[in-house]
């Protein structure tokens, strides 16, 4: 099987986890449609790692409108001279960040707003998971070195990373592969980038597949 069987790959993993290199590189070389979360226009962004608490859920909102929006344009869009689509990012994310950042009565409010939201959009073939430990995921973090996020706890990052296990071993509906990556260094070494795409390159049945190469 190939990459381009698919119509649309989805490339998820937690913070640090390597997703916007790995969709990026795999567009260039497949002549595919690339969709790229802008987060970094969200102006609540660095507000919220000041002060959790205060902006938690202005920013859970603004991010749940900017995605639904980016990705309903993009993916109803077709671009005909494009052998599949793949993004850095599913809706999900939502979902994941808010039930972690906000307390029990908010987030209600906001699961009854992604609820409806989601089940608009088109879902991925494939949703790949890329596996990180949090000592990896601070790594990587620290070494981009973007200000705003700096300061990230490996705390958080364990429950986002939780969160997103969590939910994702339950989705039965999804074509869902969840790949351990923290012995391959697929930006800078091209055999785990190809070992890499071989295994997202596989047919995989519905449910949640696991593997450690």
């Amino acid at each position: 099987m190939s990459l381009t069987n698919y119509n649309y790959i989805s490339i998820e993993g937690n913070i640090g986890a390597g997703k916007t290199s790995l969709a990026s590189r795999i567009a260039e070389e497949y002549n595919a449609k690339l969709i790229l979360e802008q987060f970094e226009d969200n102006s609540f962004l660095p507000k919220f790692y000041k002060d959790p608490d205060k902006y938690a859920f202005p920013l859970e909102l603004s991010f749940l409108a900017e995605r639904f929006e980016q990705l309903k344009q993009q993916l109803t869009a077709r671009d005909l001279f494009k052998s599949f689509t793949v993004s850095d990012y599913f809706i999900i994310k939502s979902f994941i960040f808010a039930r972690k950042n906000l307390p029990d009565d908010t987030f209600g409010l906001y699961k009854q707003l992604f609820d409806i939201i989601s089940e608009s959009l088109p879902k991925p073939d494939l949703l790949v998971y890329l596996y990180l430990n949090v000592e990896n995921l601070l790594r990587n973090i620290h070494k981009r070195g973007r200000d705003y996020e700096l300061n990230i706890k490996s705390e958080y990052l364990a429950k986002i990373q939780e969160s997103y296990l969590d939910y994702i071993r339950k989705q039965s509906n999804l074509r869902v592969v969840i790949i351990d990556t923290n012995d391959m260094d697929f930006v800078h070494h091209e055999e785990d980038y190809q070992t890499l795409v071989k295994l997202i390159s596989q047919e995989y049945p519905l449910g949640v597949h696991t593997i450690m190469p």
